[in-house]
């Protein structure tokens, strides 16, 4: 029996042993491969088309739509601007935006139809899917769009610390973005992305204040717009950029810092709602729990 026992957890424990070696060579493996490969490109190909499908293909199903809905130039031109800020540069995307705005409350009014929820009450149910179908190319751009300013924001100090490290150390300020663009493309990809473009337009003729400019625009951060009106101002008086990098660095760190202490201080004023609905009334029911059962057995014996 013993001998049947130890038999039994030796072979548990090589079969543990074996699936955790497995299982970790896996992850070190995907891993790697998306150190070597592109950003999806990883050994579940599967899971890369599941969260960020082909544009391509995308656009070939909403192509009979995207062209039901009118639009005028202005609109257009707003959307288009939106979906720049969301890291959609293409003008085929734009297409896809108007073809989502039909095809997904289609979608929506069929599985209300297909799953019988609108026997509930169909005029409400129905108009519901298609106003939310409506508007929900709307609220997944305006999330995509907060995504991306957010990460932005994040990785803009590293980014700026190494832009000082580059000027520092002799480069002239196009080399050390191009620099920081190259360093920064794993960490922080949508930094990076921005200042590639930006190169790009300088090499293709834009002067660097309009490439500048067009940068600003592009994020549409504060903290964006700011540092190119520091280097455009520096660069027209002809001040060290260097400095003028160093002395905003230090600026902005302060205000992160500023910023922290401000999103700490609102902590005791959010904590109020979830203390009066949750805590105390679990602390009332514990405290005087026992009190009331009291008082209502000694009212039963004047009710009897």
């Amino acid at each position: 029996m013993l001998l049947l026992i130890i038999a039994f957890v030796g072979t548990f424990g090589l079969i543990l042993s074996l699936g955790l070696l497995l299982f970790y060579r896996d992850v070190a493996l995907e891993r790697l491969s998306s150190l070597v490969e592109p950003r999806f490109g990883s050994s579940r190909p599967w899971l890369g088309r599941l969260f960020h499908p082909d544009q391509q293909a995308v656009a070939q199903i909403v192509k009979p739509f995207q062209n039901v809905l009118p639009r005028s130039a202005q609109e257009t031109s707003v959307i288009q601007k939106r979906l720049i800020r969301a890291g959609y540069r293409k003008d085929a995307n734009v297409n896809v935006f108007y073809g989502a705005k039909i095809l997904v409350p289609l979608t929506l009014t069929v599985l209300m139809i297909v799953t019988g929820i609108y026997t509930w009450s169909p005029f409400f149910v129905l108009a519901m899917s298609v106003c939310l179908g409506f508007l929900l190319p709307d609220f997944w751009l305006g999330n995509r769009i907060s995504s991306r300013q957010l990460k932005i924001r994040l990785g803009l100090p590293e980014a700026l610390d190494l832009l000082v490290i580059c000027s520092e150390a002799g480069l002239s300020l196009d080399q050390a973005v191009l620099r920081v663009s190259q360093e920064v493309k794993l960490s922080q990809p949508e930094i990076s992305d921005e200042l590639g473009l930006m190169i790009l337009e300088q090499r293709a003729g834009r002067p660097r204040d309009e490439a500048l400019k067009a940068l600003a625009g592009r994020t549409d951060i504060d903290s964006i717009r700011t540092l190119v009106n520091t280097l455009i101002q520096a660069d027209t008086f002809g001040t060290s950029i260097a400095k003028t990098l160093r002395v905003y660095s230090d600026t902005m760190r302060t205000q992160r810092q500023q910023r922290a202490e401000e999103q700490a201080a609102k902590t005791t004023v959010k904590l109020v709602f979830p203390l009066v609905f949750f805590i105390f009334p679990s602390l009332f029911v514990v405290a005087l729990g026992p009190a009331l059962i009291l008082m209502a057995d000694g009212f039963k014996q004047f009710f009897q």
